[in-house]
């Protein structure tokens, strides 16, 4: 764990959520299984590495469409995370928003889908 996640921690220490929490903090909060945690986190990773590869592909001009693929594969692998966190993000928070009342749980999450669908 890095410094800044400490601190983000350290944060909501006050806050003890079992999974998502929104009230009496400052900001939201959402605590994930280690395992799916521990997934998100490696497929982030594989992706970063990803990043630097295309971003050495351009420095070494490699041909364009080679770019465009790993470019392709790296927008894939976003999507696929992107879908995981949703997925945690609808069984998880939103249900325990929608059973607490806090309906507008709803709007948020079609104005997220919204961008994602861009």
């Amino acid at each position: 764990m890095d410094q800044m996640e400490e601190e983000l921690l350290q944060d909501f220490d006050h806050c003890k959520a079992e999974h998502c929490h929104t009230s009496d903090c400052d900001r939201r909060k959402t605590v994930r299984e280690a395992k799916l945690k521990g997934n998100l986190l490696t497929r982030l990773n594989r992706v970063e590495g990803q990043i630097r590869g295309i971003k050495g592909m351009i420095e070494k001009d490699v041909y364009c469409d080679d770019v465009l693929n790993q470019i392709s594969a790296a927008q894939s692998a976003l999507s696929s995370i992107s879908k995981l966190v949703l997925e945690n993000h609808i069984k998880g928070c939103l249900v325990k928003r929608i059973h607490a009342g806090e309906d507008e749980v709803i709007d948020e999450l079609l104005a997220t889908i919204r961008k994602m669908l861009k």
